[in-house]
């Protein structure tokens, strides 16, 4: 669906050179949502507007459904823009047109007929959920609902991709997640594309099947959201999970320091399912050991969901030995905390 390859963006001015996106090479399959995070000026913005043709690329290319939007020609890069649509953190709604008015003017652009664009314009109403507000200015509107307005505007054209700059920054918690789940039945409705651009880890562990973490304009990781969250190699990433689970690693680690006793404590780590299965209680059944729950917490993500445990085992060492080999025989990660 969409390749990014060996992409850099350099702006040049008087003053000197600042490098934006440095070497970027990515693959997002069709119909996934994968998300991009990192702080301000990390170069996703930048990168998401190349998915467009919004920004060209200094070196590399970008190809979306199997064309070189860097190499498109202006008349056909319009083309192709009418099917990547684009979401704004702020909106970017027109103040004097109505609701119905907004999401007709892309359709009015394409020369889309008048019966048909009404007909569009008020199945998206329906999709978004704004029925009985067609005829509201942006003024007249919460934040939530002026954001469901900017969907529906970049569905009008029945888009193969759509693109979100940092859509839900400008939100409150509780609307935050019901634009996401929103996002979420578009992408399961339509088989959508969803690239999507945030500093909110939050973000990614609701929807994003796949993030790409960027810093100084490089991508230093990349993978499945679970083993981003559960495994996550480099400073950055590990400073995102802790927007998730950072008040839990802390408390963690007070309990194991005041726990007593020589035994070894460890981190248990379920994934693919494994969160759901009772582990925990065959050990007990059938080793000689006695187990101390310290901390547990089960989280769920787009892909499913993953469960962390902290216990102290204690017994036998061989009877510990041979409980680690079972719980490690069930998928079940097993490390010293």
């Amino acid at each position: 669906m969409i390749q990014i390859n060996n992409v850099s963006k350099i702006y040049r001015s008087k003053k000197g050179t600042v490098t934006a996106v440095k070497d970027v090479s990515l693959t997002i399959e069709a119909g996934e949502i994968f998300g991009m995070i990192g702080y301000s000026g990390a170069g996703k913005s930048t990168l998401l507007r190349m998915l467009n043709g919004l920004e060209i690329p200094t070196d590399g290319d970008v190809i979306v459904n199997g064309k070189s939007i860097t190499k498109c020609s202006s008349a056909e890069l319009r083309k192709s823009r009418q099917k990547i649509g684009m979401i704004f953190q702020h909106f970017n709604l027109l103040w004097s047109r109505t609701v119905l008015d907004n999401i007709l003017f892309p359709l009015e652009i394409a020369n889309v007929s008048k019966k048909e664009r009404v007909e569009r314009a008020k199945e998206l109403i329906k999709l978004v959920g704004l029925e009985g507000r067609e005829n509201a200015y942006p003024s007249e509107l919460s934040g939530g609902q002026k954001q469901r307005v900017g969907i529906a505007r970049a569905l009008a054209n029945n888009p193969d991709v759509l693109l979100c700059d940092e859509a839900t920054s400008a939100l409150d918690p509780e609307t935050t997640d019901s634009i996401l789940s929103l996002l979420t039945s578009i992408n399961k409705q339509l088989g959508i594309t969803i690239v999507m651009i945030t500093h909110e880890m939050h973000v990614i562990q609701k929807v994003c099947q796949r993030v790409a973490v960027m810093e100084n304009g490089r991508v230093v990781e990349e993978g499945h959201v679970v083993d981003v969250f559960t495994h996550p190699q480099q400073e950055i990433t590990k400073k995102f999970v802790k927007q998730v689970r950072g008040t839990d690693e802390e408390l963690n680690q007070q309990v194991i320091i005041e726990s007593n006793g020589n035994d070894k404590t460890y981190r248990l780590t379920f994934k693919n399912g494994q969160a759901n299965q009772p582990h925990i209680s065959e050990v007990v059944k059938h080793f000689d050991i006695e187990i101390n729950i310290l901390q547990g917490k089960i989280v769920q993500t787009a892909e499913g969901s993953y469960g962390t445990l902290t216990i102290q085992l204690v017994g036998d060492l061989n009877n510990i030995k041979e409980a680690i080999s079972y719980l490690e025989s069930k998928q079940v990660e097993v490390e010293v905390a």
